[in-house]
């Protein structure tokens, strides 16, 4: 990697960043107003975490976040699991890539910040102290009820591994620098049209079984707000993906067709489930449990002509919502545990658990190549030969191409999230964006 090219790009993208917060092209505010650090003094910080990244501590990766600010922006008052604890030491010290690794342990990626700022003469980062944020700024990675924690419109550099560095502003990553090369932040799926689209079938069904729950309560319900079945589903998928990443087993989840079920449950040309489970409601929780949400939901707001949804769940302190939430955190680590086991966990597109240890057969055609999409539709893409990914890899693109309506989602033992589907009878994969490239 080229030392010196290599702060110059990144701190170019940052530069460019505030330049369209200062034309009021973007949507942030400019945390600097109207005096951004220099070009050489963001070279100079760039260069710090590079170092401070090929550095061990105790045979470890050197890893931390670090956040440009003003301590004094930071109230004296809050702290986890809703605030910033804001730790300031006596006097500021020189930041360099030395005293980085030394701090790491104690700024832990996970849970901290080392606060920085820059002198008002020369532009050298020094050290102010720590920042606490707790872990609830991973929720909207992992998945969870509760508030997510924002961190301020602020210069954010997180150091994943040698040579990584995301940078942010705020919580918003705007680029990654990895290998030399600067790469926009990956595309976040959730966001996407598609993923959605493919489950507007279950999302009615679910709206008319929620219909005739509230017609038997006298219908004095509150009104639900569409998207709260899609915001559930979303975040038990981030759950068990962010639960499959930390095992570094590697895992292939297929979501097929409600209408696949019966054959699915027998031999079939698809699939064999080595282990499958018997029909019943037990395999159907997870829609049960979103069920038992939408309901609950509406009754606590009863009377209420504005339609509830997420933020009314994700807030509430009754007992029942909360063990709702718990049972779906569950239902994930169970899912995670049969993906454990060689070959794919098989689950309709209603959730429903049919099995696990599935093989999918051989027999299918194969895919020569695959689409690796550039935007969060599909729109833009490029193609790629096959031959370069593994078999479960493969597998997975082949049933794609045999069922267009599959969801596969694969997991490599590195921790790399891919979606695939069929878009327009070509097999189309994303790479899902992380908020890091560890695991918790």
């Amino acid at each position: 990697m080229n030392e010196l090219a290599h702060p110059q790009a990144v701190a170019s993208v940052i530069m460019q960043r505030w330049q369209r917060v200062a034309n009021g092209a973007d949507r942030l505010p400019n945390p600097w107003r109207e005096q951004p650090p220099s070009h050489e003094a963001l070279e100079r910080l760039i260069m710090i975490c590079y170092q401070a990244s090929l550095l061990r501590e105790e045979s470890r990766p050197v890893t931390f976040r670090l956040i440009l600010a003003d301590p004094d922006m930071f109230p004296r008052d809050q702290g986890p699991p809703d605030g910033l604890h804001c730790l300031r030491f006596m006097q500021t010290r020189p930041f360099n890539a030395l005293e980085a690794r030394r701090l790491s342990p104690a700024a832990n990626f996970y849970r901290s910040l080392i606060g920085v700022c820059l002198d008002d003469k020369r532009e050298l980062p020094r050290m102010w102290g720590i920042l606490h944020s707790g872990m609830r700024w991973l929720q909207n990675a992992h998945g969870g009820r509760g508030r997510p924690q924002t961190l301020p419109a602020a210069l954010v550099l997180s150091v994943t591994g040698p040579g990584q560095i995301i940078i942010g502003f705020g919580s918003e990553v705007i680029a990654r620098a990895e290998g030399g090369h600067i790469l926009p932040p990956s595309a976040n799926v959730y966001d996407s049209q598609w993923l959605p689209q493919a489950f507007e079938p279950v999302r009615t069904e679910l709206i008319t079984m929620h219909q005739k729950a509230r017609s038997a309560h006298g219908g004095n319900w509150a009104p639900l707000d569409p998207t709260l079945i899609r915001t559930i589903s979303q975040h038990a998928i981030k759950r068990l993906i962010s639960a499959l990443r930390s095992a570094h087993h590697g895992a292939t989840i297929l979501m097929l067709p409600v209408e696949m079920t019966d054959e699915l449950n027998d031999v079939n040309r698809y699939i064999d489930v080595k282990y499958r489970f018997a029909d019943g409601e037990p395999r159907q929780r997870f829609r049960s449990l979103v069920m038992r949400i939408m309901n609950r939901v509406a009754e606590l707001n009863a009377g209420s002509s504005i339609p509830v949804g997420w933020s009314e769940y994700a807030l509430s302190n009754d007992e029942q919502l909360a063990a709702f939430d718990e049972a779906i955190f569950e239902m994930a680590y169970l899912v995670a545990g049969c993906a454990e086991v060689d070959g794919a966990v098989v689950l309709t597109k209603s959730f429903e658990l049919l099995g696990f240890g599935g093989e999918i057969s051989g027999e299918l055609p194969g895919v020569v190549a695959v689409r690796r999409a550039l935007d969060l539709e599909g729109a833009e893409a490029e193609e790629e030969f096959t031959e370069s990914v593994g078999t479960r890899h493969r597998s997975a693109y082949r049933l794609c191409l045999a069922v267009p309506e599959t969801l596969a989602i694969v997991i490599s033992q590195d921790g790399g999230v891919r979606f695939i589907k069929n878009r327009e009878g070509a097999v189309t994969y994303w790479d899902q964006a992380s908020t890091t490239s560890l695991d918790v």
